[in-house]
């Protein structure tokens, strides 16, 4: 099977090209830019494809991060890769953005903790077990305060490798950081994790936020009012 892994959930634009028969990426692309998501990301997986050889029409299957991430770059994402299964007649793999982070991170069976930055002292985290390359969630993902989930790691009774661009933070006797390579989205957990999960069709992917978004706060607070 032939998985492309597409994430726009952070500053990070990221397509990847997994072979599951071979066990070996063909290609990947990055890009940290400031540039709007959707400037970026096809041709970046325009390019991947022609680096590894080959076409849309050569995949089995896509894989996005469907959140949590950036609101804009999460609905981009997932309608890019909406549009490309419509027209190519594949399925799709919506996948968590932490789950995916720590897919990269969890070379070796244990614990690894996936963080990003949310807002002021809090942070989207999940906390996972791999179990001979797939993993389990041990804490689901959620919106946590820095203070609780630190506390959380430091309940667990093995050390925990952190991934993810608030993972510096965490950082502790039994809690370590995972090398910069894989700390950031780079596609390849994407794919990676996809191996795992069932297809779904196109119409239902939806972008996981784990908050409200701001428009459905404001709307919550007039009603309230």
């Amino acid at each position: 099977m032939r998985y492309l892994g597409m994430d726009t959930s952070g500053s990070v634009a990221a397509v990847a090209l997994y072979d599951t028969e071979q066990d070996v990426f063909l290609s990947q692309q990055c890009l940290y830019t400031k540039k709007t998501h959707s400037q970026v990301i096809l041709p970046l997986v325009e390019r991947t494809l022609q680096d590894g050889g080959l076409t849309p029409a050569d995949l089995d299957g896509i894989a996005v991060a469907v959140g949590p991430g950036s609101y804009t770059g999460l609905r981009i994402g997932v309608a890019a890769v909406k549009a490309m299964a419509f027209a190519l007649h594949l399925p799709c793999f919506g996948i968590s953005t932490l789950e995916s982070l720590a897919y990269q991170a969890a070379t070796a069976n244990g614990l690894c903790s996936a963080v990003m930055k949310a807002r002021q002292n809090l942070v989207y985290a999940g906390l996972y077990e791999n179990r001979n390359g797939k993993l389990q969630s041990v804490v689901k993902d959620g919106l946590y305060d820095m203070t609780e989930w630190k506390t959380i790691l430091l309940q667990q009774t093995a050390p925990v490798l952190m991934t993810g661009d608030a993972a510096a933070q965490f950082i502790g006797e039994t809690i370590m950081l995972a090398p910069a390579a894989v700390r950031l989205q780079n596609g390849t957990g994407l794919c990676l994790a996809a191996k795992h999960h069932t297809p779904q069709r196109p119409e239902q992917l939806e972008a996981n936020y784990l908050q409200l978004v701001k428009a459905e706060k404001d709307r919550q607070q007039q009603v309230a009012i």
